[in-house]
């Protein structure tokens, strides 16, 4: 996740290259799994509840080496929704990386939904696969009234990262946004108000218009009186009014 997210440092198990299959066609569910539990780090297991992630069937693989993986495995959203199915936290993320934005459905936005129960899954699925997807705008809206922490976050981790990669978006769709990113600033919930917070700085980055809004909605954010709502404002405030984002933006338009 970019702009300042939660990340990770575990440590990384070297990529066994010869353990791979070469022939995509060949990969089932059942092997990617045996391959996953082969690349599984004690270690790296050890790690995941430092970086906030608590999930009951992980068995310790580092992003780098599950990024790897996919390259080798290749876009195949049929095995990708197989995965999905498992509930291991590592087929999972697997599962947003192969999968192909092109074939997600409406219908199994929701489903998948309904399982996110770590951020690290979330954004996974929301920067590979559901950023190019048809329903991504009319998700993230809806996304935004779910009560779910995890459910609730994909709505604004989609967001953040639509603000940089939908270039052809127009600003009135992000400006609206900011309408649902006030609404939504009194959440205390971790995992919530800092994709908020994500939000709401990358659409301020997107351009000098949408600076301006963003400041102004932050500004507005910032006297709603809750804690979330404030911790938002303030941090969201001094990247957006700093002289490097603004140096940035002005070389976008000059």
């Amino acid at each position: 996740m970019k702009a300042r997210s939660q990340s990770s440092s575990t440590p990384k198990k070297p990529f066994r290259q010869g353990s791979i299959q070469e022939n995509a066609s060949r990969w089932t569910m059942t092997a990617v799994l045996r391959e996953l539990k082969t690349l599984a780090d004690p270690k790296v297991r050890a790690k995941l509840a430092y970086f906030g992630v608590h999930v009951r069937k992980a068995y310790g693989i580092s992003a780098p080496v599950l990024h790897q993986f996919a390259k080798h495995i290749g876009k195949d959203h049929r095995l990708a929704q197989q995965l999905w199915t498992t509930g291991v936290h590592e087929a999972r993320i697997l599962a947003t990386l192969i999968g192909e934005s092109e074939k997600v459905s409406s219908a199994e936005m929701d489903r998948w939904v309904r399982d996110f129960d770590s951020w690290d899954v979330v954004d996974a699925a929301c920067c590979y696969l559901y950023a190019h997807a048809k329903p991504a705008w009319s998700k993230a809206a809806a996304w935004s009234r779910r009560r779910e922490e995890f459910a609730k976050r994909a709505s604004f981790s989609l967001i953040a990262y639509l603000s940089y990669k939908d270039e052809a978006a127009p600003d009135a769709r992000f400006v609206r946004f900011l309408c649902v990113i006030e609404r939504e600033a009194h959440d205390e919930r971790n995992f919530v108000k800092k994709a908020v917070n994500w939000a709401l700085r990358n659409i301020g980055k997107r351009n000098k218009r949408l600076n301006r809004e963003a400041i102004r909605a932050a500004e507005r954010i910032g006297l709603q009186g809750s804690r979330a709502a404030r911790w938002i404002a303030a941090d969201a405030l001094r990247e957006l009014k700093s002289a490097a984002v603004q140096k940035r933006l002005q070389r976008k338009t000059a």
